[in-house]
């Protein structure tokens, strides 16, 4: 019996020594192996990390895409927190969460691209806006030139001879043919006026032109503009007529057509004829 006892004592050392040996064999040999990734791990969150600072550096005046930026933040967000509670040993996890990686910096890459071009077309809409405001300034200033260039030549010209005009009006007419004085309705100008009688006029025919300014001070024109010479001055003209002009007074109307659109605000009219300016009016359409 005794004899037996020691033959499993035996035994039972040696099963001892042998599972030992596997147990510093394993502990060796897997030991690099949790080792290497718990680095992959480290390194995984560094990269979900850096993204999560991207994402911070990101902003867009656009209220949309503010919006998915915030959701697209908080997905990043969590998967910090994830990846920071997952074993390294998971390694199934540790692929789905490269995957998520993945997938969040192609939707931040899209980003990148939406803000550049709202930027770009920022930029463009601020530029053409600061070039309409010049524009119409400058329109502003040399019809403020015109009209000072026309006061001069008045004056130098003989009141006796000049054809002088009265009664000048401005109206909007609508498809219907009827006055409005809505913008979104108009779709041409009347101006009518009168050529006062004058003995010591010319006889024949006289042409009278209209220059038609918008709010903004810029000059209304269509395909049927033509040019005349007020003075030395070269000028544009926005509508014109001709008329029999032999002494006595005439009525006459010219219209504006043409035109895509009106907005609201004044509409200023100024009438001439080659020798002198005859008067102007206003217009105001809602």
């Amino acid at each position: 019996m005794e004899k037996k006892l020691k033959y499993i004592m035996y035994g039972l050392g040696a099963a001892a020594a042998v599972l030992a040996i596997v147990v510093i064999y394993l502990v060796l040999h897997y030991k690099p192996i949790v080792d290497d990734l718990e680095v992959e791990k480290q390194e995984l969150t560094v990269q979900i990390m850096d993204l999560q600072r991207e994402y911070d550096g990101l902003s867009s005046d656009n209220a949309t895409l503010n919006a998915q930026l915030d959701t697209s933040r908080a997905e990043v967000a969590a998967l910090v927190e994830r990846i920071q509670r997952t074993e390294a040993t998971n390694r199934s996890q540790m692929r789905k969460y490269e995957k998520e990686l993945g997938t969040l910096r192609s939707i931040m890459r899209n980003y990148i691209v939406q803000i550049d071009s709202l930027n770009t077309l920022n930029h463009q809409l601020t530029a053409d806006a600061a070039a309409a405001r010049r524009e119409a300034a400058e329109a502003r200033r040399a019809n403020q030139n015109l009209s000072q260039q026309v006061d001069e030549l008045s004056g130098q010209v003989a009141a006796g001879s000049i054809i002088k005009a009265r009664g000048i009006t401005l109206q909007a007419y609508n498809k219907s043919d009827k006055v409005t004085d809505r913008s979104s309705r108009t779709v041409r100008l009347l101006t009518t006026m009168s050529l006062v009688e004058n003995d010591l006029a010319p006889r024949g025919p006289v042409r009278v032109y209209l220059v038609i300014l918008d709010p903004n001070g810029v000059q209304l024109t269509n395909s049927s503009s033509v040019n005349f010479t007020l003075g030395d001055e070269d000028v544009l003209a926005s509508a014109s007529r001709e008329v029999d002009y032999e002494g006595s007074e005439v009525e006459l109307s010219i219209y504006l057509n043409e035109i895509p659109s009106y907005t609201k605000g004044v509409y200023t009219v100024r009438a001439y004829t080659q020798q002198a300016y005859l008067g102007e009016t206003t217009l105001m359409l809602r």
